[in-house]
């Protein structure tokens, strides 16, 4: 199965061969949101169990 390049871009896997995402809402609409969630949203997330299976299978 070939990779797929769209979801490389999105996802990161650490070396524990976790999965991680960027968080959401982060795209506009930023003027309205308080600094402490905006400084949350630069951070990476961890996906969860059944997504990061799917993920992974994409990824390799």
């Amino acid at each position: 199965m070939k990779t797929r390049k769209s979801i490389t871009k999105r996802f990161r896997i650490t070396k524990n061969g976790k999965i991680l995402r960027r968080a959401v809402g982060q795209d506009h609409f930023r003027a309205k949101k308080s600094g402490n969630k905006k400084r949350k949203g630069r951070k990476w997330v961890l996906v969860s169990g059944p997504l990061a299976k799917k993920v992974k299978q994409l990824i390799r």
